[in-house]
This record gives C-alpha cells, structure tokens and sequence, in this order.
C-alpha cells in the first residue's frame, strides 16, 4: 500500500496523525520510565546481595590469603624466649708456652636465623682464612678421655668447641663444668644421640631430642646456659629439623675435615686422617670426639702436627647463650638420677658404730 493510501486510511478511520504521533511519544515516555524505574529498583538490591556473597566466599579465600609456611617462622620464634642474661664465661688461662699453637683469633657468631657452618653441608660462610682450622669434639663428656683432651689443649695453649650429649652431660656434669671453666665452648649434640632422620621419630621426638639435650647442659652446667652451637648426630640433618632450630636462632655445624675417629684402630690413623684432609683443603672446621680414646691419646702430636704445619686455630663463640624451654627443664628431672660428686667406696661413708 503506497503512503497516500495510508494516510486516507488512518483518516477514514478518525485517527490524527499528529494525536497518534504524541500518543507514541507518551507511551515511549511511559516505557523509559518504568524501565528506569525497574532498573534502579534491581541496583538498590545489589549492595545487599555483596556483603552475603562474601561472606560465603571467605572461607575458601582464606588459606591464600594467609599461607602457613609464610607465617609460621614469626609466630614460633616468638614464642621461644630470648636469650637469657648470665655472666661472662671465664677466660682461657694466661700461656706460659711460647711455642704453644695457641689461638690465632677469635670470632663471635650472630647465631640468628640458624645459620649453617662447614663445607661438608653449608657452603655459604666461608669465613676461615687459608691455614685455619676449628676444633670440635663431640659425644662428651667422658671419664679420663675428656680430662685428657682439656689437658692436651691446655698444654698448647688452645681452644674447641665440646657438643655434649645430654645424657651424657647428666652422668658426668662436673667434667663438663672443667670444659667450660678453660674457657672453650659447649655447645649441645642432643639428648641420646639419636638420629634425628629416623622415620620412626615423630616431629615431637626430633624436637624433645634437641631440646632435652640443651636442658640437660645446662643443669650440668649448674644452670649455665650453653652456647647457640648444635650438631646433628651423625651430621644427619632433616630439613623440618634445620628449619626448627632456625627458628630457635641456634647455629648448626657440620664439618670441613671428618677425622673418623669412631673407626680409628690406634692414635696414629686419628692424625693420618685429620692431616690427610688438611693437605687437600687447606683449612676447615675438623671433626673429632672426645668420647674416643683413640682421640684423646692423639690429640697432643696432632696439635704438634698442625703448629709445624703452619696451621693457626680460630676460636668461636655465640653472641648469646641458648635458652631452654621450661617444659623440657620439667622433663629432664625425670630422668636424672642425681649423681653426686663422692665416689668413695661404701665402706669409707658408712661405718657401723654399734651392733
């Protein structure tokens, strides 16, 4: 139909053009509004609907949000308590040996953090110098071999670091107090000696071991708390167990040069081996024990060995003591027997006055 015949028709029917065009315009009027009108009804519900939304999605957000392992070294090392304040450690005799192998210096370690010491596992603080070696001893105290390894240091005027087992500690605690009155380090080696990378031991374990151990030193001590210095036994080191003691700011040592001691058939191969190693790296933090025998009848021409060498020790030593954990302090008196200092047979203390 053309538009003249369109427009005769909307005549005919009495409708006006322009009414109808005013009419549409009203009802488009009407449509936008009642749209606009649905439309701000709808977003003044939004803001209510949000809050419940995410409420609902927090809790799965959560664990991104806060990451354990992130958060966990801050939350334990506070709850540890901080080093505790003691007297200065007594100092090394005065040497009356000119031609002692003495103690070339002495380093003080920032033992925060927990860092690592000797190449065998730690390869980040090559502090030594070319020619300077440390000595340490583990596994004391020990009857006669202990006394005779302080005696072969004292005659040459120098210095190591003792990581004591606890047990041991307890059954021999005034041998350890000699330690620590020549003025060498005690450091701590844990409880029993037991193998940290044991499966079988639970996290609680591993950590009573190193904790129980620092307790029991420092009771032999008479309450001396012991350097921040620990030794993993048989240098086993778990990491969840490096990263505790970390968290603990308690330095970790393994060893540069391993004297094998604990397979020496006689004194000589204990020197052979400590002076093998040497040779090859020319410096090092050396691993002995003075539990051994084979150790303690060595020790005074392996100090001659290292002097004509040319070899100058270093001693080391914890900015701050470790402090024990009450819990385990509680734990220990369990199991110490008390030993006294008398060693006197029973008939010289009891003497039958009447019958």
């Amino acid at each position: 139909m053309g538009f003249a015949g369109g427009e005769k028709l909307r005549r005919n029917n009495g409708i006006n053009l322009e009414d109808n065009t005013m009419r549409v315009a009203a009802g488009l009027i009407l449509a936008s509004a009642m749209s606009v009108a649905l439309t701000g009804a709808a977003w003044s519900q939004t803001p209510a609907a949000k809050p419940a939304a995410a409420t609902q999605a927090a809790p799965a957000a959560a664990p991104a949000a806060a990451p354990a392992p992130a958060a966990a070294p801050a939350s334990q090392a506070a709850a540890f308590p901080p080093p505790p304040q003691q007297a200065p450690q007594p100092a090394r005799a005065a040497c009356n040996n000119p031609n002692a192998l003495g103690v070339a210096r002495t380093v003080e370690i920032d033992t925060t953090g927990g860092p690592g010491f000797g190449f065998e596992h730690f390869k980040e603080l090559d502090f030594l110098r070319d020619k300077e070696v440390v000595l340490t001893f583990d596994d004391g105290p020990w009857p006669h071999n202990t006394p005779a390894v302080l005696k072969a240091l004292a005659d040459q005027c120098t210095t190591g670091i003792f990581f004591s087992i606890g047990k041991h500690a307890t059954y021999e605690p005034e041998i350890l107090k000699q330690v620590y009155a020549a003025g060498h380090t005690v450091g701590t080696h844990t409880w029993s000696h037991a193998n940290l990378n044991n499966k079988k031991l639970t996290e609680a374990q591993r950590k009573e071991e190193i904790e129980k151990g620092i307790s029991a030193v420092k009771w032999a001590l008479g309450g001396i708390s012991p350097a921040a210095f620990f030794r993993f036994p048989a240098l086993q080191h778990p990491p969840e167990m490096v990263t505790y003691l970390g968290n603990r700011n308690v330095a970790i040592f393994s060893c540069d040069i391993d004297s094998f001691d604990f397979k020496a058939s006689k004194p000589e191969k204990v020197i052979e081996t400590v002076m093998k190693g040497l040779d090859k790296k020319g410096k090092g933090i050396i691993l002995m024990h003075d539990f051994q025998k084979h150790t303690a009848e060595a020790l005074p021409e392996l100090l001659n060995r290292l002097k004509a060498g040319g070899y100058k020790v270093v001693a080391m030593r914890a900015k701050a003591p470790v402090a024990s954990l009450p819990e385990y302090d509680q734990e220990l008196m369990k199991d110490v027997k008390l030993p006294t200092v008398s060693t006197r047979p029973v008939n010289s203390v009891v003497t039958t006055v009447s019958e």
